[in-house]
């Protein structure tokens, strides 16, 4: 009975004719690191696990808290009046999602000194952190290594996202050469946030992936999304043409280094 089940986890998926049984298998090869363990990570890793990812290492130096629990899908309030580990619990949660699925729980916090051991062995990263500081860090560091990067955002009711495909698309570093001075942007300390923000970039950044794993780069459309649920305000850019060639990230100089 179990083994027939099993047969049939992924059957309605591999129905849709974009992803087929040869699309599943390669998703059950993929390897993912996933930056962030909290509202944005933990519904990638939810969604990724789900699909069939075959192995996510999951970074994260924060603790479960109880202002995480309306969000953060993963999470329980056993966890959060442990204070366990985000990623300790994330692991444990995912595991009774598809014990299949090789996870390396990592508490810590991705730095220069350890970004790219961190990329070390996957295909893509996943952007679930929440701040401009470690998202150029891990955007630098993608396009050093050639790893395709998808990066979201969330705060209050707004989302956006943008896959970074080092050599065919701008990187983050084209759109936002310098990082934004402290408060000048609204963060989810400040604003709030809501969890159907954090469920639509996290959609975008899952299927994404899935187009790459299963029908390669060209596949993943070059889009800058962005959202504001609240307002009912949708908006979708191609933004192929915005590659900067003096990218300190990913410009031609950056790249013959």
């Amino acid at each position: 009975m179990i083994a027939a089940m099993n047969d049939d986890r992924y059957s309605r998926q591999s129905r849709f004719a974009p992803i087929g049984e040869r699309g599943q298998v390669a998703i059950a090869s993929g390897r993912a690191l996933l930056i962030g363990s909290g509202a944005l990570g933990t519904t990638i890793a939810d969604m990724a696990v789900r699909a069939g990812l075959g192995f996510l290492r999951l970074v994260d130096h924060d603790r479960v808290a109880w202002s995480n629990l309306p969000r953060q899908s993963l999470f329980t309030e056993a966890a959060a009046a442990a204070g366990e580990p985000k990623v300790a619990a994330a692991a444990r949660a995912l595991h009774a999602i598809d014990a299949r699925c090789e996870l390396d729980a990592r508490f810590c916090r991705a730095d220069a000194g350890n970004i790219a051991a961190l990329c070390d062995g996957v295909d893509l990263v996943f952007d679930g952190s929440d701040n401009f500081e470690t998202r150029h860090l891990v955007n630098a560091a993608c396009c050093r290594l050639g790893l395709p990067y998808f990066y979201g955002g969330v705060v209050a009711a707004y989302g956006c996202a943008m896959p970074v495909l080092p050599g065919r698309s701008p990187c983050l570093a084209c759109l936002q050469a310098e990082l934004p001075a402290p408060g000048d942007q609204p963060t989810c300390h400040t604003a709030g946030v809501i969890a159907p923000a954090v469920h639509l970039v996290a959609a975008w950044e899952v299927t994404d992936a899935l187009k790459l794993l299963t029908g390669g780069p060209t596949a993943v459309p070059l889009h800058f999304r962005s959202a504001d649920l609240w307002a009912d305000d949708y908006r979708v850019v191609d933004v192929a043409r915005w590659r900067d060639p003096d990218c300190l990230s990913c410009g031609t100089s950056c790249c013959a280094r």
